[in-house]
């Protein structure tokens, strides 16, 4: 008729909870001797003589996010040295095709509404922004709130080679030190995006967003709808682990040397 789950017997119960869930068995726990007891997307605490309830998208211990913030950092040094030498290399070349500054920023939205500048190596004109306007009659997604165009011609030639291979975002490592942005995560919004969100959008911002994500290992090209480009995001946001970041940073890897890059 019902479970009852003493201070004993925390660890079986996490074992079991999905299970006694979809059963329906009512379930009481004795939490009195927990300051912090998590249950899937919720902790109760224990402050004082108060006792309190925390929900949210996922819950997330300290040591997991400690973790994740230490492996953004290593990875980001790597990542900045690697994007100095590619500096080097392709300067010249970019500065050839199309006159101008080899770094691109731009504002970006992030957690929580957050706004920070993005870093890329620019792989488009100087006007490319003024041109955006005339082109959203050829989006390739079918929403207003993401723009991708097959042969985008505000593009020069050696451009598009670095978007095929994503080169053109390496100088992101520079937010992942920041702190902005992580090597995993969401993809950032721009501000324009960002404003013409409907209210369940919003979720995507619940955490830092990423380099690369559920989403881009996921056929991104092949995406055209938004919704589905959301439901993914919330897909890594609720399943989020370790674990996880390192399995989409390996098929990431896969993806570039296949030359599935954005366009």
């Amino acid at each position: 008729d019902e479970i009852f789950v003493d201070t004993d017997a925390r660890a079986d119960y996490v074992e079991t909870m999905r299970y006694l869930k979809l059963l329906g068995i009512p379930i009481t726990i004795n939490i009195s001797s927990y300051s912090d007891y998590y249950l899937g997307s919720s902790v109760i605490k224990k402050i004082s003589d108060f006792t309190f309830v925390t929900s949210a998208i996922t819950i997330v211990r300290f040591r997991q996010i400690v973790l994740k913030r230490l492996m953004d950092i290593s990875i980001a040094l790597v990542g900045i040295f690697l994007t100095g030498i590619v500096a080097l290399i392709i300067a010249p070349i970019v500065k050839k095709e199309s006159p101008g500054p080899l770094l691109f920023k731009q504002i970006r939205v992030g957690k929580y509404g957050k706004k920070f500048y993005i870093y890329k190596f620019r792989s488009m004109y100087m006007d490319a922004e003024k041109r955006k306007k005339e082109l959203l009659s050829q989006n390739d997604l079918d929403t207003h709130l993401m723009f991708k165009m097959e042969n985008d011609p505000r593009i020069f030639p050696f451009g598009q080679k670095l978007r095929d291979w994503s080169l053109d975002e390496l100088p992101q490592f520079i937010n992942v030190l920041k702190g902005d942005m992580s090597v995993v995560g969401t993809r950032p919004p721009t501000l324009d995006e960002y404003k013409k969100y409907e209210i369940h959008h919003f979720k995507r911002l619940a955490t830092k967003p990423g380099i690369t994500g559920l989403w881009q290992v996921s056929g991104r090209n092949n995406i055209t709808d938004f919704e589905e480009v959301v439901s993914l995001d919330l897909k890594y946001i609720q399943n989020w682990s370790i674990g996880q970041d390192i399995k989409i940073i390996a098929k990431t890897f896969a993806v570039v040397l296949k030359r599935e890059g954005s366009r």
